[in-house]
């Protein structure tokens, strides 16, 4: 027996102050359409590789090579695609998603260690290392407008001190940053991360960070280490959670946990995760308004049955 819970998110309207008089002119960045890379909280080109109890939420997958090690102590709520049909098309979507970030005009060149800066939506640029040392958090300020993109363009790498940070405040939202990187980018020991990293070459954690976002590498590896990686998804007033729990019942015999079936959702787009273990512990899953069918794949021999509360 399954049951899930649906919960409508109510956001009342944020009256805006506008200020007249502005210094100078700003160009927005302008956000960049992952396509089918969206899907992936981990998108590698050569391998990933892991160490530790690393938890992904979100798809995988690496392609050409389809090398994947250290994957018993991966804790996944998504797919893990390896090389298939879904992971060439995310790669080759990746590859127009990198070249569209990188083809934003400059706003602001990066001069400085963005540690302890406070930045608005804009495009800042270096042709060579962006680095993030702290103590001090880079603060990534929306200003009212959960649509603020920022992006980060990097000619060379993406480096960050350990127990660096990131925050966001003023309706800031992951989803809507990029960091694009033009070789490698390292993240270290202990950061906590907000954005999205397309990276050309490799990206790697030293150990223990925690991503809102995405680690899309196009042509080598991802390596984690103790790593929480959590796709990031764009909230919005008509966003809601579906809590969806899954329960067996073991009689005639049966051995079965929640984690031997694979829980589905179909319905209206924009749905965080849509393939998952199932858990007696809930999984909460983002959607859009709208109306969604839940299934489920596992052993035989089980009959499946449904148990509903809206609130």
């Amino acid at each position: 027996m399954k049951n899930f819970n649906k919960q409508k998110i109510i956001i009342g309207l944020v009256a805006v102050a506008f200020i007249i008089g502005v210094a100078s002119y700003v160009r927005a960045a302008t956000f960049v359409d992952l396509l089918t890379a969206d899907n992936f909280a981990v998108l590698a080109g050569s391998a990933i590789t892991n160490t530790g109890a690393t938890t992904i939420t979100g798809d995988m997958g690496t392609f050409p090579t389809l090398t994947e090690t250290g994957f018993g102590t991966i804790t996944q709520i998504g797919v893990n695609h390896v090389g298939d049909a879904v992971t060439q098309t995310a790669k080759n979507d990746l590859v127009t998603a990198y070249t569209a970030a990188t083809a934003q005009p400059l706003n602001t060149a990066i001069v400085a260690d963005l540690g302890g800066q406070t930045l608005t939506t804009g495009v800042y640029n270096t042709a060579s290392s962006i680095a993030l040392t702290g103590p001090l958090p880079l603060i990534l300020d929306g200003a009212g407008n959960p649509n603020s993109v920022f992006i980060f363009q990097a000619g060379s790498t993406l480096v960050t001190g350990a127990n660096s940070s990131i925050s966001l405040i003023n309706g800031a939202q992951a989803c809507n940053v990029f960091w694009q990187v033009g070789s490698s980018a390292t993240l270290g020991t202990g950061s906590n991360f907000f954005g999205n990293v397309l990276a050309m070459s490799s990206i790697t954690d030293d150990g223990g960070s925690t991503i809102h976002g995405r680690l899309l590498a196009r042509n080598f590896a991802v390596t984690l280490n103790n790593t929480t990686v959590t796709k990031a998804t764009c909230s919005g007033a008509t966003q809601g959670t579906l809590h969806i729990v899954k329960h067996v019942i073991n009689d005639n015999g049966g051995t079965m946990s929640a984690s031997n079936f694979t829980m589905h959702i179909s319905g209206t787009t924009n749905i965080s995760t849509n393939n998952f273990s199932g858990s007696e512990v809930g999984v909460d899953v983002n959607v859009d308004a709208g109306s969604y069918v839940i299934t489920e794949t596992g052993p035989s021999g089980y009959t499946e049955s449904d148990s509903v509360d809206c609130s």
